[in-house]
């Protein structure tokens, strides 16, 4: 944990890409001394269709999912270090938005092989 769902423009691309921007979500994670490593995913989702408001202005919304059981603190801690490194982005007229959501351990399932 966490699950890291980074939604997009498509068009900021133009000034950072893909891989780089999971990195800087990545970054803000491992920053928050919640994870290691080995324990964050991080996923990116660009929107060529999409509206900001009454404009079609840039926007990154990451979507933390986290096991249930951290206190708010923690959560806000993990939102405040992946917005700060968003932030650092720093792409006119763009939206930054961080969410933490909790997972249900009782239904959450896992498989490697």
């Amino acid at each position: 944990m966490p699950h890291c769902i980074i939604e997009y423009s498509k068009e900021l691309e133009a000034a950072i890409s893909p891989d780089e921007l999971s990195s800087v979500v990545f970054q803000g994670a491992l920053e928050s001394g919640l994870f290691t490593p080995a324990d964050i995913k991080t996923r990116v989702i660009p929107y060529t269709s999409y509206q900001v408001g009454g404009t079609t202005a840039g926007f990154v919304h990451v979507t933390a999912r986290i096991l249930a059981g951290r206190d708010e603190t923690k959560k806000k801690n993990l939102s405040h270090h992946i917005l700060q490194k968003l932030q650092q982005v720093d792409q006119p007229n763009t939206s930054y938005t961080v969410e933490v959501v909790d997972i249900d351990v009782a239904s959450y399932a896992k498989s490697v092989s």
